[in-house]
């Protein structure tokens, strides 16, 4: 049996030995190779957000990697790297990837249950209830201005022309109308004041808030259909775990020491 030659071995065996560190590398420029691990970076991301792998998008990913790694060296080249206001950038920016990565670790470390995620959804659901308003309002700074507008109301004047003396510019222009619209949206003085009127009602005292004085009338209403648990399941978990970051460093805060 014949062997290979000791030194046909050794160049064979570093060639292996060579192969994972070639294949670490995305490209080379001016000497100065582009790690894979930015690469990976970049394709989970696109495919994060819904982009298939693909030869095309690798191929994309490599050339933009190309021209940051050109870029880069060419701010090098002129020294801009040590510049105070590119140096504080930098940091504040290897600050937000390591704050990013924390985060995620603290949420899968903590996470939230389908059980947390659909009590939550049934409780939205108990407070949005079973029904959904059309209405249309005139707010005022006055009660007298409000009580006036009322008897003009009272008279047969349509709150469409009256409420152009509302002082709400998201609706002064429409009419008052707020279209449709669920009682937990508004102030609580607002909406038990809406829930109690018959359809095409006004009220006929003025409905004090924080606002002002409203008028309001009430042209339909309608049920209230809550979407599916499984079409806000994923919205209602991020809320949450959002929830959690947020008590974290709440938690954090208050621990640490500040001078």
């Amino acid at each position: 049996m014949k062997t290979l030659p000791s030194r046909l071995v050794v160049s064979l065996f570093a060639a292996f030995v060579a192969l994972p560190a070639f294949a670490q590398t995305v490209a080379t420029v001016n000497g100065t190779a582009i790690p894979q691990a930015r690469a990976d970076v970049m394709i989970a991301e696109q495919k994060s957000q819904g982009a298939p792998d693909s030869e095309q998008l690798r191929g994309a990913i490599k050339e933009e990697l190309v021209r940051r790694e050109v870029l880069s060296q060419a701010a090098r080249t002129k020294g801009l790297e040590k510049a105070a206001s590119v140096q504080a950038q930098m940091d504040l920016a290897r600050q937000a990837v390591l704050i990013r990565a924390y985060l995620q670790d603290y949420v899968k470390g903590h996470p939230v249950s389908d059980a947390d995620v659909k009590a939550e959804y049934d409780k939205i659901k108990s407070q949005l209830g079973d029904k959904e308003y059309k209405a249309r309002h005139i707010l005022v700074d006055k009660e007298e201005d409000a009580k006036a507008i009322i008897a003009k109301l009272e008279k047969g004047e349509k709150i469409e022309d009256l409420a152009k003396q509302s002082k709400d510019p998201g609706s002064r222009d429409k009419g008052g109308d707020l279209g449709w619209a669920n009682p937990a949206g508004f102030v609580k003085p607002f909406a038990d004041a809406l829930t109690k009127l018959e359809k095409g009602k006004f009220t006929t005292t003025p409905v004090k808030t924080e606002f002002g004085y409203h008028v309001i009338k009430l042209e339909d209403s309608r049920a209230l259909k809550a979407p599916p648990f499984d079409e806000v399941k994923g919205q209602l978990k991020q809320r949450l775990e959002q929830q959690v970051v947020e008590r974290h460093i709440a938690d954090l805060r208050g621990k640490a020491t500040v001078k």
